[in-house]
């Protein structure tokens, strides 16, 4: 009745597809967006069918013993459709962990999709994981605000009035050179000694893929640029992906002005403004600074879970269901 099959090519009209119909999936598993950085990674996506009929989709990457649902992803795990029950979960899952077992895979790893990119509840793989002894790996703090729910502090009005001050203008632009090369390369060598995530290259590629979903808007200041941020736009949510601003933000107060206006103007509509994560070190500690700032638009605290699931434990499902 269930059955399963690794991705190929073959099926990315049917993957993409599913997707846009699916209960809990972005723009973030069309395969385009998964596969721009595949040699990165080793694919071990996996589509469910119940009768034939796609009804679950898992993107995933496979790292020696272990599988990851995706390393090259913000969030992951099994991807439903609208219409699936939690017994045809419990069976695909069941179904996932005993394939991955008898393949020799000894590890599942999991980062769930926050309950805030969902458009219908879907939680039915958290019971699943409890019920298996999954292992709580890791936990972040991720900053939301639920949009026409928010207030701003006294700090952040003041920063937006610098800005009108400073006759500040804000720009949606479709390049991303000036940012990456003038503003967000620069300042994250100078603090963190790290890249981007994504190269400019890539980020150029994955726009003209999704120009609907990635949008840039920048900051300027007598047409020099100050600060700018890379928005990841979702049927229900506005999630920030780079933000970073010149050493005159405070003086100018460049990223206030910048997310008061994409707050209240361009994302309104939205159910929620994801600023994501404060955390620091895997997880083990929270950026206090940059948590204040963002609680300063009222934005308030959700947690995204990561899980290790010990393949071996899928007989722990057989008599789940009485």
């Amino acid at each position: 009745m269930f059955s399963l099959s690794l991705y190929n090519s073959s099926l990315k009209t049917q993957w993409d597809n599913f997707i846009n119909e699916s209960k809990n999936g972005t723009f973030l598993f069309q395969r385009n967006f998964i596969e721009y950085h595949k040699n990165r990674f080793e694919d071990y996506s996996v589509l469910f069918y119940k009768q034939d009929k796609l009804i679950a989709v898992f993107p995933a990457n496979k790292l020696n013993d272990k599988i990851y649902s995706h390393q090259g992803l913000t969030y992951g795990g099994l991807i439903l459709s609208n219409q699936i029950k939690f017994s045809d979960v419990f069976e695909i899952f069941s179904l996932l962990l005993s394939h991955l077992y008898e393949n020799n895979y000894t590890t599942l790893i999991i980062k769930e999709i926050p309950e805030i990119y969902k458009t219908l509840p879907s939680s039915e793989v958290n019971y699943l994981l409890h019920r298996m002894k999954a292992e709580l790996i890791r936990r972040d703090v991720l900053s939301v605000i639920k949009l026409g729910n928010n207030s701003y502090s006294r700090d952040r009005i003041q920063g937006n009035k610098r800005g009108e001050k400073f006759k500040l203008t804000i720009k949606e632009t479709s390049s991303f050179e000036e940012f990456w090369d003038s503003i967000l390369i620069p300042n994250l060598k100078n603090k963190h000694d790290v890249e981007p995530v994504h190269s400019l290259e890539e980020i150029t590629i994955l726009n003209e893929l999704f120009p609907k979903n990635i949008r840039q808007f920048n900051v300027y200041s007598d047409d020099k640029i100050v600060a700018g941020a890379t928005i990841f736009e979702t049927k229900t949510t506005a999630h920030v992906q780079y933000i970073s601003a010149n050493a005159e933000k405070n003086k100018l107060g460049s990223l206030d002005y910048l997310f008061t206006y994409l707050i209240k103007e361009v994302f309104n509509k939205k159910d929620y403004f994801d600023f994501g994560t404060s955390n620091e070190n895997n997880g083990e500690f929270v950026n206090q600074g940059l948590l204040y700032w963002k609680e300063g638009f009222g934005a308030r605290s959700i947690t995204q879970d990561f899980y290790e699931i010990q393949t071996k434990n899928y007989s722990m499902l057989k008599d789940l269901m009485i």
